[in-house]
């Protein structure tokens, strides 16, 4: 597991970094026609992490872990959404993966998908693919929003 969880816990590391140095109102802008925001993303990966954890490895409703049927709506933001809150949120969401992670440690034990079962491996995998895009795409944003600012 060592190396999976090594990276998997940088990946991690750097998605909730994404919201160091930036106001709620930059965390919110929206500087392309998607949905992508900085705040848009972080709340995304709490989706995500609950998604493939509490939902697929755990077994539980996607209703049971709090998350909704559409990707899109992972990416929306309530009023209520800051900085605070949303990082609050990841934060949470990764410990309560680490926690269903621990009771399954055999990377080759499988789990439903809909494209058929995959192995937790396959899974660390995914998840860090899929984090690393999604720092990049935060890194753009944020030095959008960085050079945005007044001099």
């Amino acid at each position: 597991l060592f190396p999976y969880t090594t990276l998997f816990r940088s990946q991690r590391a750097e998605i909730a970094a994404l919201l160091n140095g930036i106001t709620d109102d930059e965390a919110r802008a929206n500087l392309v026609p998607s949905l992508t925001t900085v705040l848009g993303l972080v709340k995304h990966a709490a989706f995500v992490e609950r998604v493939w954890f509490g939902h697929r490895v755990a077994g539980r409703s996607r209703a049971e872990v709090g998350i909704p049927d559409a990707i899109d709506d992972s990416f929306r933001l309530a009023d209520a959404d800051t900085i605070e809150t949303i990082r609050a949120d990841f934060l949470a969401a990764c410990d309560e993966s680490r926690e269903i992670a621990r009771r399954h440690p055999d990377l080759a034990e499988t789990f439903p998908w809909r494209v058929g079962p995959v192995s937790l491996g396959f899974i660390y995998v995914h998840m860090i693919q899929e984090y690393a895009r999604h720092c990049g795409h935060g890194d753009i944003l944020r030095e959008q929003l960085i050079d945005r600012r007044p001099s």
